[in-house]
C-alpha cells in the first residue's frame, strides 16, 4: 500500500524550483485530502521530475521495511486450523503392505524408505500444513540412514507432539484411502482404533473410507495406493 500512494503522488505533478516549497495542490481533491503529507518519500524542488529511478528506489526501501516488518511480526493465534494431506506409494512384491500400522495381509507392499505407511504419512502431512509447517519429507528426509525402514509411528508421535506444542487439539479428521486391492472393510475398524490412539483421540471425530479406482491408472491397476486426509485443529 505505502508503494502504491508514493507512485500515485510522484508521477503525475512536475515540482518547480523555489526556494519555498509550497503545499501540494491536488486537482479534484479536497482541500482536507490534498493537505495530506506523503508518508514515504521526500520531495526536493527541481526544475523538472526527471529521475524516476529515485522514485522506484525510495518506493522499493518502503517495500522492503515492510515486508521486513511483517516477516518480524509473530505468528498469528488462530482459534481453529485446517490441513490437508495427501500421499501415494508404489505397490511392489516383497514389501509389506502397513496402513494405519496395521499390517495387512497382500501379495504387494509400499516401496519407500520407511515402512511406507500411506495412511500415517498422510496425517502427519495433514497436521504439519494446518500447523503451517514444513511437510513430512522436509522433517523427515528420505535421504536420512536414521530412517530407513522406521515405523510410521515415530512420525506421527512427532506430529501429535508439534500439535499439542502449538496449543492445539485434534477436532475431527477425515481420510479416504484409495487402492484396488486389498478390500479394507474387514480391517477399517482396526486401523481406525490404531490411528485413534496414536493421536490420542476419541473415534467419535476420526472417520477412513476406502475407495477403488475403478481400475484406472496404477491406483486401479493395483500398482499403487493412495490416501487424502482432512484435520481440524481446535485451539486448547
Amino acid at each position: 500500500m505505502a508503494m502504491a500512494n508514493s507512485l500515485r503522488y510522484a508521477v503525475p505533478f512536475p515540482i518547480k524550483a523555489s526556494s519555498k516549497q509550497p503545499a501540494l495542490q491536488l486537482p479534484g481533491v479536497g482541500a482536507c485530502a490534498a493537505q495530506h503529507t506523503l508518508p514515504s518519500l521526500k520531495f526536493t524542488a527541481r526544475p523538472s521530475f526527471s529521475s524516476p529511478p529515485v522514485v522506484v528506489a525510495a518506493a522499493s526501501s518502503t517495500v522492503e521495511a515492510e515486508l521486513q516488518s511483517e516477516a518480524a511480526s509473530p505468528a498469528k493465534v488462530l482459534p481453529f486450523r485446517v490441513g490437508h494431506g495427501f500421499d501415494l506409494h508404489r505397490l511392489e512384491p516383497g514389501y509389506p503392505l502397513i496402513i494405519g500400522g496395521i499390517n495387512i495381509p497382500h501379495d504387494r507392499g509400499c516401496e519407500a524408505h520407511s515402512d511406507g505407511d500411506v495412511l500415517l504419512h498422510c496425517v502427519v502431512d495433514a497436521i504439519l500444513g494446518a500447523l503451517g509447517l514444513p511437510d513430512i519429507g522436509q522433517i523427515f528426509p528420505d535421504t536420512d540412514p536414521k530412517w530407513k525402514g522406521a515405523a510410521s509411528s515415530v512420525f506421527m508421535k512427532e506430529a501429535v507432539r508439534l500439535m499439542h506444542e502449538a496449543g492445539y487439539e485434534l477436532g475431527n479428521l477425515d481420510a479416504t484411502l484409495i487402492l484396488q486391492r486389498p478390500k479394507l472393510s474387514p480391517h477399517k475398524e482396526a486401523i481406525r482404533a490404531n490411528l485413534c490412539k496414536l493421536i490420542g483421540a476419541d473415534p467419535s471425530v476420526v472417520n477412513l473410507k476406502a475407495k477403488t479406482h475403478e481400475k484406472v491408472d496404477s491406483l486401479g491397476e493395483n500398482r499403487s495406493i493412495a490416501a487424502h486426509t482432512v484435520v481440524l485443529l481446535m485451539k486448547k
